[in-house]
This record gives C-alpha cells, structure tokens and sequence, in this order.
C-alpha cells in the first residue's frame, strides 16, 4: 500500500511522524512525506499562486520525506502534480493534527484542506485530529487510525474523504467510532490588539468557543461522549435544493 501523509502543523510536529511509524509497523507500506515547514494552521484549502514555494527534499532512512514552505495543500497539490502520480496512491492521510477539528471549524482547517487535495485526486482521504486535551496517545490515535483505514478501503471501494476526531478520553477504553453529521461552532471573538514602538498598529485573533449544535448525531457531542467521531465530507458546496427553487424562480 502506497500512502502519502501531510499536516498543517508543519514537518517537525510528532503527529505526522506517529502515524508513518504506525504504518512501518504494519509492513507492506510505501510511505511519502509531505508536509509544510511550519505551522500552518487555519490554512484551509489555501493555495500559494502569487508566490515561489521553496522545496527541500529531505533525508530520511525510513521514508521518501518532502518539505514546502507552502500551505497543507501546497504539500499536497505539488507532490501530487509536480513530483509524483496521483493515480500511484492509495490513500492520503492529514494529521494527526493538534487539537479538534469539530464542526464548522472544517471550514477554516489545513488539516481538511490537505485531505480534501487528496480526495479530489480522486484518493480515499483521512483528516486526523485529536483533542488538545486528550490523554489518549499519539502513537495509539495513529495506530487506531491505520486500522480504520484498512477496514474502510476494504469494504468502500470509491474516493472517500473522512474527517475523524479523537476525542480526550475513550468512552469505554477502547476506540468506538460513530458516523456524525457536523456541529455548529461559534466564537466570542477575544481581539488581542497592539500598537508596537513604530506605531504600527496589530491584532491576534482568537475567541471563546460557542457551540450552537453540539445535539445527538453531531461530531462535537460523539467526541464528547468519549467515541472518535467520524464525519464524511465532500468537495461539492453546492446547495442542490436552493437550485430547485431558483430554476422555478427563474422561469417565472
């Protein structure tokens, strides 16, 4: 099995690294490396376009490990396109990111971004992430994830792209997976604002989180609920019902 790994937390965080272990471990594993070369959180599906992306090919016994000074889906897009063949694949996996990546937070994450570069590659695709708090391993969480990925391409046989969240403790002490929906998350924005020496002006963002829809079904109540939520995800935004009624609309 050929099996490429990206991240948003660039190609020093442990994550990445505990889950081409885990897949050393398995055997029969062609791992590929390809990851930014430093944090690159809240990246979404970015692409770097305007600019040169600096490149490092980087030695490593184990596995074939590439570096971009790029966003998730730079590392992704690049290798994928420039460097090797897409169709070589059989699977892509993002992570194992450094916190939750739990409802509409998806929408801003590298972490998804990544994956869904892999996903539409036309590969099966898994974006990873466990909870900051969590006192489960990274070398369990990635383990657990090997063995999910070899039971889904086992019986789904079509690109899938698959957001999983462990969560801080297991339910009943062992990994139980769920199929959720996505949750809503808001944030009481917390702007943290400076004026430096120069008189230039700066802001960090950050905020409280606000769950608006964490009900039964969703990811952010499984993850808290002790299950690794399962949320499968798609490319197409398109709101299919809204173009029904438009038609109608439309004709008058």
């Amino acid at each position: 099995m050929k099996i490429l790994l990206s991240n948003d937390d660039g190609i020093r965080d442990p994550g990445i690294w505990a889950l081409a272990n885990a897949l050393k471990a398995r055997g029969g594993c062609e791992v590929t490396i390809a990851a930014p070369f430093n944090q690159q959180s809240g990246m979404s599906h970015a692409v770097s376009v305007l600019r040169e992306i600096e490149y490092k090919h980087l030695d490593n016994d184990d596995f074939d490990v590439w570096s971009f000074d790029g966003t998730p889906t730079d590392c992704v897009k690049i290798y994928l396109e420039g460097i090797s063949d897409a169709k070589t694949f059989d699977a892509v996996i993002a992570g194992i990111n450094d916190g939750a990546n739990l409802a509409t937070d998806v929408i801003y994450s590298g972490t998804v971004g990544a994956a869904l570069e892999g996903f539409i590659h036309d590969i099966p695709s898994l974006a990873v992430s466990i909870d900051k708090k969590s006192v489960i391993s990274l070398d369990e969480a990635a383990a657990v994830t090997i063995d999910y990925l070899d039971k889904i391409l086992s019986v789904k046989h079509e690109p899938f792209l698959h957001n999983i969240n462990f969560p801080k403790n297991y339910r009943a002490g062992k990994a139980e997976f769920v199929s959720t929906r996505l949750g809503r998350r808001d944030y009481i924005n917390a702007f943290t604002w400076r004026t430096d020496d120069d008189g230039r002006k700066f802001l960090r963002i950050g905020g409280t989180i606000i769950d608006s829809d964490d009900g039964d079904g969703t990811d952010i109540f499984a993850a808290k609920q002790g299950f690794v939520s399962v949320t499968p995800l798609t490319a197409d935004p398109a709101d299919y019902d809204s173009i029904v009624e438009l038609r109608k609309v439309f004709r008058g």
